[in-house]
């Protein structure tokens, strides 16, 4: 449960930021390709790619539990840049330093929790950290609906006097008076990361990692970390499984970073739904992730994972199917996208990458290999947000092309997937590590 707080201060960052972004555009007068920026350095892209480069090679040469005992600190900071940011570079730093701290936590945490699970709950363990990446963005998402300011024809949030009281202390009027309902936001997830700081610092260290350490130094002619991460490259094994996972997880990922920082902003400018209601739709959405994602734990270690990878993909193309048929305008369409779009994250490519990702390589570069996947993930998904918002246009007219787009990218995720799944499932990792690379590894 300590563990799984990364994800949720992850997806949180990533929606506090998207349930605030028309508010951020309208106070400090930013354009869509400041707002393409803001996504490509946050924790949903680049921010988060080069913190996991570094976080995955630290967890391990240094161990898993170095990155619990000083990371939310990173954390804090940028949060804080964000609180009392007044014009947008300020802001976009903010972005930047808390993206790295995500992307520094993110292989450590999977590595963790798959190193301390045993054989038949491994999936379900990942699972269960997942919830807490559905159950942040639900709370986030509740509070910046009941704390968003009116817009358009619709009224302020139940919490709104909060946002009308806070703001006032500051003398914020109009747009600056407006911002203060994500300041609270983002004022929450300071919050939440002082506490994970605390819980996370009593954890003890991997035993597979301690492991694996005390055998490398036992052996003759010791390898070092660099030497460690350098076979990453080298061995035919590793390159494959590293195409076969950031391909699989890529373009998955290129569609739900656009929509997890943009979906209530294409709700509000394409959708033509009003800050709060947006909101409140996709708070509706996170209930239905956390209820799929709590169905996905109890089946994964149980069933055949390549066709629960299969029909979880699928609900995410039939979804883009739909709305592009029945369009963005219109209210059932985004119903059913919301619900398809939920049973999608509920059975998560991002669930299947972090299980075999952290099940398919040896503890010695096991966070380093998620690390290296990671940053070309995130960093790729930074470069196709600063696309999206172009094609997108300034009030939603591209978005059809964009979606076309975004549907090609989930059929070729569900290919790569479901014909390159590996059978891990019942095996323990030093089962699987030997399997793979045989006796000499």
């Amino acid at each position: 449960m300590a563990v799984s707080l990364t994800n949720y201060l992850d997806a949180g960052a990533i929606v506090a930021g998207a349930s605030g972004l028309t508010l951020w555009q309208q106070y400090l007068g930013l354009s869509e390709g400041h707002l393409g920026w803001l996504n490509a350095i946050s924790a949903n892209c680049l921010g988060a790619a080069i913190g996991a480069i570094i976080g995955g090679f630290l967890a391990d040469k240094y161990g898993r539990k170095m990155i619990y005992t000083y990371n939310m600190l990173i954390y804090m900071l940028g949060v804080a840049l964000i609180m009392v940011a007044m014009n947008f570079p300020m802001l976009l730093l903010g972005f930047l330093v808390t993206g790295i701290s995500v992307g520094v936590g993110v292989p450590a945490s999977w590595t963790y929790i798959s190193e301390n699970s045993e054989v038949g709950n491994r999936g379900r363990n990942i699972a269960i950290s997942q919830m807490a990446w559905g159950i942040g963005p639900l709370i986030i998402l509740v509070l910046g609906t009941l704390l968003a300011p009116p817009t358009g024809d619709a009224t302020g949030g139940l919490l709104y006097s909060l946002t009308e009281l806070v703001g006032g202390w500051f003398g914020a009027e109009g747009s600056a008076l407006h911002i203060f309902s994500s300041r609270i936001v983002f004022a929450s997830l300071f919050v939440v990361a002082f506490v994970a700081w605390k819980l996370q610092r009593r954890l003890d260290e991997s035993a597979e990692w301690k492991a694996a350490k005390a055998e490398a130094e036992k052996a003759p002619k010791a390898s070092s970390v660099f030497a460690s991460f350098g076979k990453l490259f080298t061995n035919k094994t590793n390159v494959r499984t590293m195409l076969f996972l950031a391909g699989m997880y890529l373009t998955w990922n290129l569609v739900c970073s656009v929509m997890g920082f943009f979906q209530p902003h294409i709700y509000e400018t394409a959708g033509g739904l009003s800050n709060e209601y947006a909101n409140m739709l996709a708070a509706g959405q996170w209930v239905g992730i956390i209820l799929v994602t709590f169905i996905f734990s109890l089946i994964v270690d149980k069933v055949n994972q390549r066709w629960l990878y299969a029909v979880g993909v699928s609900f995410g193309v039939l979804a883009w199917i739909i709305v592009l048929f029945l369009g963005i305008n219109s209210l059932s369409g985004l119903l059913f996208f919301t619900l398809l779009w939920a049973c999608q994250a509920g059975v998560s490519v991002q669930s299947f990458y972090a299980l075999w990702a952290s099940e398919l390589f040896p503890a010695k570069y096991r966070a380093a290999a998620q690390g290296v996947m990671f940053f070309i993930v995130r960093g790729l998904s930074a470069v196709w947000g600063l696309v999206f918002v172009y094609i997108y246009g300034e009030n939603g007219q591209g978005f059809t092309v964009a979606a076309s787009i975004m549907l090609a990218f989930f059929v070729i995720s569900l290919l790569i997937g479901t014909i390159g799944a590996p059978v891990t499932r019942g095996k323990s990792l030093e089962q699987i590590t030997r399997e793979r690379y045989g006796e000499d590894f």
